[in-house]
Protein backbone atom coordinates (compact mmCIF):
# COMPACT_ATOMS: atom_id res chain seq x y z
CA UNK A 1 0.00 0.00 0.00
CA UNK A 2 1.38 3.40 -1.01
CA UNK A 3 0.85 6.24 1.43
CA UNK A 4 1.50 9.84 0.55
CA UNK A 5 2.70 12.35 3.15
CA UNK A 6 2.78 16.13 2.82
CA UNK A 7 5.30 18.38 4.62
CA UNK A 8 4.66 21.52 6.65
CA UNK A 9 6.37 24.86 7.12
CA UNK A 10 10.17 24.67 7.14
CA UNK A 11 10.62 22.58 3.99
CA UNK A 12 10.64 25.56 1.61
CA UNK A 13 13.66 26.63 -0.48
CA UNK A 14 14.38 29.37 -3.07
CA UNK A 15 13.48 28.38 -6.63
CA UNK A 16 10.96 25.76 -5.52
CA UNK A 17 8.45 24.73 -8.18
CA UNK A 18 10.07 26.64 -11.05
CA UNK A 19 10.85 23.54 -13.16
CA UNK A 20 7.33 22.20 -12.74
CA UNK A 21 5.85 25.59 -13.68
CA UNK A 22 7.93 25.82 -16.85
CA UNK A 23 7.40 22.22 -17.96
CA UNK A 24 3.70 21.60 -17.30
CA UNK A 25 0.96 23.85 -18.75
CA UNK A 26 -1.70 22.54 -16.32
CA UNK A 27 0.55 23.29 -13.33
CA UNK A 28 1.42 26.72 -14.76
CA UNK A 29 -2.33 27.52 -14.88
CA UNK A 30 -2.66 26.32 -11.28
CA UNK A 31 0.20 28.56 -10.10
CA UNK A 32 -1.21 31.56 -12.03
CA UNK A 33 -4.60 30.92 -10.39
CA UNK A 34 -2.85 30.92 -6.98
CA UNK A 35 -1.40 34.39 -7.69
CA UNK A 36 -4.93 35.57 -8.46
CA UNK A 37 -6.48 34.03 -5.30
CA UNK A 38 -3.71 35.33 -3.00
CA UNK A 39 -3.64 38.83 -4.49
CA UNK A 40 0.15 38.85 -4.90
CA UNK A 41 2.68 36.99 -7.06
CA UNK A 42 3.65 34.03 -4.91
CA UNK A 43 5.38 32.49 -7.93
CA UNK A 44 7.73 35.48 -8.07
CA UNK A 45 8.74 34.95 -4.42
CA UNK A 46 9.03 31.16 -4.86
CA UNK A 47 11.15 31.37 -8.01
CA UNK A 48 13.21 34.51 -7.39
CA UNK A 49 12.96 35.29 -3.67
CA UNK A 50 15.64 34.78 -1.03
CA UNK A 51 15.44 32.36 1.89
CA UNK A 52 14.34 35.27 4.10
CA UNK A 53 11.58 36.23 1.66
CA UNK A 54 10.29 32.66 1.77
CA UNK A 55 10.41 32.55 5.58
CA UNK A 56 7.53 35.00 5.99
CA UNK A 57 4.59 32.93 7.25
CA UNK A 58 2.18 34.58 4.77
CA UNK A 59 4.43 33.34 1.94
CA UNK A 60 5.76 30.07 3.36
CA UNK A 61 2.46 28.36 4.04
CA UNK A 62 0.76 29.04 0.68
CA UNK A 63 4.04 28.26 -1.16
CA UNK A 64 4.53 24.85 0.48
CA UNK A 65 0.83 24.03 0.02
CA UNK A 66 0.85 25.11 -3.64
CA UNK A 67 3.92 23.08 -4.60
CA UNK A 68 2.75 20.00 -2.68
CA UNK A 69 -0.71 19.95 -4.30
CA UNK A 70 0.84 20.69 -7.72
CA UNK A 71 3.26 17.78 -7.37
CA UNK A 72 0.38 15.43 -6.55
CA UNK A 73 -1.57 16.76 -9.56
CA UNK A 74 1.46 16.37 -11.84
CA UNK A 75 1.48 12.62 -11.06
CA UNK A 76 -1.85 12.35 -12.89
CA UNK A 77 -3.19 8.79 -12.95
CA UNK A 78 -0.19 7.60 -10.95
CA UNK A 79 -1.47 9.40 -7.85
CA UNK A 80 -3.57 6.60 -6.35
CA UNK A 81 -3.18 6.90 -2.59
CA UNK A 82 -4.32 4.18 -0.18
CA UNK A 83 -3.97 6.71 2.64
CA UNK A 84 -2.59 10.22 3.14
CA UNK A 85 -1.37 12.41 5.99
CA UNK A 86 0.24 15.82 6.33
CA UNK A 87 2.34 17.43 9.04
CA UNK A 88 0.67 20.58 10.41
CA UNK A 89 0.20 22.82 7.33
CA UNK A 90 0.71 19.64 5.26
CA UNK A 91 -2.67 18.36 6.47
CA UNK A 92 -4.33 20.97 4.22
CA UNK A 93 -2.24 19.72 1.26
CA UNK A 94 -3.19 16.11 2.06
CA UNK A 95 -6.90 16.97 2.28
CA UNK A 96 -6.78 18.87 -1.02
CA UNK A 97 -4.82 16.17 -2.88
CA UNK A 98 -7.28 13.55 -1.60
CA UNK A 99 -10.28 15.58 -2.78
CA UNK A 100 -11.71 16.54 0.63
CA UNK A 101 -11.52 20.23 -0.31
CA UNK A 102 -11.10 22.01 -3.63
CA UNK A 103 -7.75 23.58 -4.58
CA UNK A 104 -9.23 27.10 -4.41
CA UNK A 105 -10.81 26.49 -0.99
CA UNK A 106 -7.63 24.84 0.32
CA UNK A 107 -5.41 27.72 -0.78
CA UNK A 108 -7.81 30.31 0.65
CA UNK A 109 -7.86 28.50 4.00
CA UNK A 110 -4.06 28.24 4.06
CA UNK A 111 -3.70 31.96 3.30
CA UNK A 112 -6.17 32.81 6.10
CA UNK A 113 -4.39 30.38 8.45
CA UNK A 114 -1.02 32.03 7.75
CA UNK A 115 -2.41 35.56 8.30
CA UNK A 116 -4.21 34.52 11.51
CA UNK A 117 -1.07 32.81 12.86
CA UNK A 118 1.06 35.85 12.05
CA UNK A 119 -1.40 38.06 13.93
CA UNK A 120 -1.48 35.67 16.92
CA UNK A 121 2.34 35.66 17.05
CA UNK A 122 2.40 39.46 17.24
CA UNK A 123 -0.39 39.55 19.83
CA UNK A 124 1.04 36.83 22.11
CA UNK A 125 4.79 36.31 21.69
CA UNK A 126 6.04 32.77 22.09
CA UNK A 127 8.54 30.32 20.68
CA UNK A 128 9.38 26.64 20.21
CA UNK A 129 12.22 24.25 21.05
CA UNK A 130 13.13 20.70 20.05
CA UNK A 131 13.72 18.20 22.85
CA UNK A 132 16.12 15.54 21.60
CA UNK A 133 16.64 12.16 23.24
CA UNK A 134 13.75 12.08 25.70
CA UNK A 135 10.71 9.81 25.93
CA UNK A 136 7.36 11.41 25.06
CA UNK A 137 6.07 10.87 28.61
CA UNK A 138 9.13 12.55 30.14
CA UNK A 139 8.63 15.65 28.00
CA UNK A 140 4.89 15.75 28.71
CA UNK A 141 5.54 15.55 32.46
CA UNK A 142 8.14 18.35 32.32
CA UNK A 143 5.70 20.55 30.35
CA UNK A 144 2.97 19.99 32.96
CA UNK A 145 5.30 20.99 35.78
CA UNK A 146 6.71 24.01 33.90
CA UNK A 147 3.18 25.12 33.03
CA UNK A 148 2.29 25.29 36.71
CA UNK A 149 5.51 26.96 37.80
CA UNK A 150 6.66 29.25 34.98
CA UNK A 151 4.39 29.85 32.00
CA UNK A 152 2.45 28.21 29.20
CA UNK A 153 4.37 25.39 27.51
CA UNK A 154 3.04 22.23 25.83
CA UNK A 155 4.28 19.40 23.58
CA UNK A 156 3.50 20.65 20.05
CA UNK A 157 4.95 18.06 17.67
CA UNK A 158 5.59 14.40 18.43
CA UNK A 159 7.90 14.06 15.42
CA UNK A 160 9.64 10.74 15.97
CA UNK A 161 10.82 8.63 18.92
CA UNK A 162 13.23 10.86 20.84
CA UNK A 163 12.19 14.09 19.11
CA UNK A 164 9.42 16.21 20.60
CA UNK A 165 8.97 19.90 19.83
CA UNK A 166 7.61 22.01 22.68
CA UNK A 167 5.81 25.32 22.27
CA UNK A 168 4.81 28.23 24.49
CA UNK A 169 6.12 31.23 26.37
CA UNK A 170 9.89 31.66 26.68
CA UNK A 171 9.74 31.29 30.50
CA UNK A 172 7.93 27.96 30.18
CA UNK A 173 10.41 26.63 27.63
CA UNK A 174 13.35 27.74 29.80
CA UNK A 175 11.79 25.90 32.75
CA UNK A 176 11.38 22.68 30.71
CA UNK A 177 15.05 22.93 29.66
CA UNK A 178 16.00 23.29 33.34
CA UNK A 179 13.82 20.32 34.40
CA UNK A 180 15.18 18.08 31.65
CA UNK A 181 18.82 19.06 32.10
CA UNK A 182 20.84 15.82 32.27
CA UNK A 183 17.81 13.69 31.37
CA UNK A 184 17.78 14.34 27.60
CA UNK A 185 20.45 14.97 24.95
CA UNK A 186 19.44 18.58 24.32
CA UNK A 187 16.73 21.22 24.31
CA UNK A 188 17.35 23.28 21.20
CA UNK A 189 15.67 26.62 20.46
CA UNK A 190 13.99 26.79 17.05
CA UNK A 191 13.98 29.83 14.77
CA UNK A 192 10.22 30.28 14.52
CA UNK A 193 7.92 33.27 14.68
CA UNK A 194 5.67 32.02 17.45
CA UNK A 195 4.28 29.24 19.64
CA UNK A 196 2.52 27.11 17.05
CA UNK A 197 0.20 24.26 18.12
CA UNK A 198 -0.17 25.68 21.61
CA UNK A 199 -2.89 27.59 23.52
CA UNK A 200 -1.12 30.80 22.44
CA UNK A 201 -2.64 30.23 18.98
CA UNK A 202 -6.21 30.49 20.33
CA UNK A 203 -6.95 33.82 18.60
CA UNK A 204 -5.75 32.33 15.28
CA UNK A 205 -7.88 29.22 15.85
CA UNK A 206 -10.98 31.37 16.38
CA UNK A 207 -10.29 33.36 13.23
CA UNK A 208 -9.60 30.28 11.09
CA UNK A 209 -12.65 28.48 12.53
CA UNK A 210 -14.95 30.99 10.82
CA UNK A 211 -13.35 30.23 7.45
CA UNK A 212 -13.37 26.45 7.98
CA UNK A 213 -17.04 26.49 9.01
CA UNK A 214 -18.06 28.10 5.71
CA UNK A 215 -15.88 25.81 3.53
CA UNK A 216 -17.47 22.84 1.78
CA UNK A 217 -15.83 19.51 2.61
CA UNK A 218 -16.23 16.30 0.61
CA UNK A 219 -15.53 12.62 1.21
CA UNK A 220 -11.84 12.08 0.31
CA UNK A 221 -10.73 9.35 -2.11
CA UNK A 222 -8.90 7.58 0.73
CA UNK A 223 -8.56 7.85 4.53
CA UNK A 224 -6.81 10.99 5.78
CA UNK A 225 -4.87 10.49 9.01
CA UNK A 226 -5.28 13.72 10.95
CA UNK A 227 -2.84 15.43 13.30
CA UNK A 228 -5.08 15.82 16.35
CA UNK A 229 -5.84 12.11 16.92
CA UNK A 230 -3.51 10.29 14.47
CA UNK A 231 -6.52 8.33 13.19
CA UNK A 232 -7.96 7.81 9.69
CA UNK A 233 -10.98 9.88 8.68
CA UNK A 234 -13.25 9.94 5.63
CA UNK A 235 -16.33 11.63 7.09
CA UNK A 236 -16.39 15.32 6.04
CA UNK A 237 -17.93 16.42 9.37
CA UNK A 238 -15.18 14.64 11.37
CA UNK A 239 -12.46 16.04 9.12
CA UNK A 240 -13.79 19.56 9.60
CA UNK A 241 -14.06 19.16 13.40
CA UNK A 242 -10.45 17.91 13.65
CA UNK A 243 -9.20 20.73 11.47
CA UNK A 244 -10.91 23.25 13.76
CA UNK A 245 -8.78 22.16 16.73
CA UNK A 246 -5.53 21.55 14.84
CA UNK A 247 -3.94 24.96 15.50
CA UNK A 248 -4.01 24.65 19.28
CA UNK A 249 -3.40 20.87 19.48
CA UNK A 250 -0.22 18.82 19.13
CA UNK A 251 0.79 17.20 15.84
CA UNK A 252 0.87 13.48 16.65
CA UNK A 253 3.18 12.53 13.80
CA UNK A 254 4.88 9.54 15.45
CA UNK A 255 1.50 8.00 16.29
CA UNK A 256 0.13 8.85 12.81
CA UNK A 257 2.92 6.97 11.02
CA UNK A 258 2.69 4.06 13.47
CA UNK A 259 -1.07 3.82 12.83
CA UNK A 260 -0.57 3.98 9.05
CA UNK A 261 1.97 1.14 9.24
CA UNK A 262 -0.41 -0.89 11.45
CA UNK A 263 -3.12 -0.33 8.83
CA UNK A 264 -0.96 -1.71 6.01
CA UNK A 265 1.26 1.13 4.78
CA UNK A 266 4.47 -0.37 3.37
CA UNK A 267 5.74 2.53 1.29
CA UNK A 268 5.66 6.26 2.04
CA UNK A 269 6.11 8.92 -0.62
CA UNK A 270 6.70 12.52 0.39
CA UNK A 271 4.92 15.04 -1.84
CA UNK A 272 6.27 18.56 -1.51
CA UNK A 273 9.56 20.40 -1.08
CA UNK A 274 12.33 18.57 0.78
CA UNK A 275 12.55 15.22 2.57
CA UNK A 276 11.89 16.23 6.19
CA UNK A 277 9.08 13.69 6.68
CA UNK A 278 10.98 10.92 4.88
CA UNK A 279 13.76 11.24 7.47
CA UNK A 280 11.28 11.27 10.39
CA UNK A 281 9.45 8.21 9.03
CA UNK A 282 12.73 6.25 8.84
CA UNK A 283 13.28 6.99 12.55
CA UNK A 284 9.72 5.92 13.38
CA UNK A 285 10.04 2.70 11.38
CA UNK A 286 13.39 1.88 12.98
CA UNK A 287 13.44 3.65 16.35
CA UNK A 288 16.85 4.02 17.98
CA UNK A 289 17.38 1.58 20.82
Amino acid sequence: MISYVFPGQGSQFPGMGKDLYEQNAEIKAMFDKANEILGFSITDVMFNGTEDDLKQTKVTQPAVFLLSVAMAKAMGEDFKPSMVAGHSLGEFSALTAAGAISFEAGLSLVAKRAAAMQKACEKTPGTMAAVIGGADELVEEACKQANDEAGTVVPANFNSPGQVVISGKQEGIDKVAELLNGKVKSVMALKVGGAFHSPLMESAREELAKAIETTEFFKPVCPVYQNVDAKPHTDPAEIKANLLTQLTSPVRWTQTVQNMIADGAVEFKEVGPGIVLTKLIKRIQRPAK
